[in-house]
C-alpha cells in the first residue's frame, strides 16, 4: 500500500515545501497558505468525484457542498490570517498571493508548491477514483462528508504546530519536523482512504 503511485506522488508533492524551508527562506505563514491552498485543491477534486459518482441527488448536493466547502475554507483561512499574518505584514490571502505584479506573482516558488500538490491530488483521483473504480463504491452523500475529517485532523495539528514555531522564532529545523509530521500525517490519512473505499464495496 505504501508503495502505490499515488503515496509516491503525495511524498514528492509535499517534498516542495521543504525546499522552500532549506533553500528559500519560507517562513510560517508560507507554509500555512500553502497548506491552505491544498484544502481549495481537495474541494475542488471532491467535486469532480461527486460528479462522477453513480449515486445520490447530485443536483441539489454538489452545490450545497460547494457552498458550504467554500465557507469552510474561508473560515480556515480567516483564522490563518488573523493568527499569523501580522508577523509577515501580510494582512489578506489577496495581498499575499497577488499584491505584486502578476508576472512576478506566477514566478513564485510558492505557485510551484500548488502546482506540485494539485498535481498529486489529481493523479490520486485519475488513477484511484477513475481507474481504481472507487467511483463505484461511494456515494455522493458520502463524498459531500468525507472531505472534512481529513482537512479537520490535519489542520488542527499544523495550526498548532505553526503557533508553536513562530513563537520559537521560526527555526528552520522546527519548519522542517511540521513538514515531515505532515507528510506522514497525510500519507497516514490517504491510506486509510483507500481503505475506506474499498470497505464501503462491500457494505453498498
Amino acid at each position: 500500500m505504501l508503495l502505490r503511485p499515488s503515496s509516491i506522488a503525495l511524498v514528492l508533492a509535499n517534498l516542495v515545501p521543504l525546499g522552500g524551508v532549506l533553500l528559500l527562506d519560507w517562513q510560517v505563514f508560507d507554509i500555512l497558505m500553502l497548506y491552505w491552498a491544498e484544502n481549495v485543491v481537495i474541494g475542488v477534486v471532491n467535486v469532480l468525484r461527486m460528479a462522477v459518482s453513480g449515486e445520490g441527488s447530485k443536483p441539489f448536493l454538489i452545490p450545497f457542498f460547494i457552498m458550504h466547502y467554500g465557507l469552510f475554507c474561508f473560515g480556515h483561512l480567516s483564522a490563518i490570517t488573523s493568527i499569523f499574518s501580522d508577523a509577515t505584514g501580510t494582512a489578506t490571502a489577496w495581498q499575499y498571493f497577488f499584491a505584486v505584479p502578476l508576472a512576478v506573482a506566477w514566478k513564485s516558488p510558492l505557485w510551484l508548491g500548488i502546482a506540485a500538490i494539485t498535481a498529486s491530488h489529481f493523479f490520486s483521483f485519475f488513477a484511484n477514483f477513475i481507474a481504481g473504480g472507487e467511483y463505484r463504491r461511494t456515494t455522493v452523500t458520502e463524498l459531500m462528508r468525507r472531505p472534512y475529517g481529513r482537512i479537520i485532523v490535519l489542520h488542527v495539528a499544523i495550526i498548532f504546530g505553526a503557533a508553536l514555531i513562530q513563537w520559537l522564532g521560526s527555526p528552520v529545523m522546527m519548519l522542517v519536523v511540521l513538514i515531515a509530521a505532515k507528510i506522514a500525517l497525510d500519507l497516514r490519512l490517504h491510506l486509510a482512504e483507500r481503505k475506506k473505499f474499498l470497505t464501503e464495496s462491500t457494505t453498498l
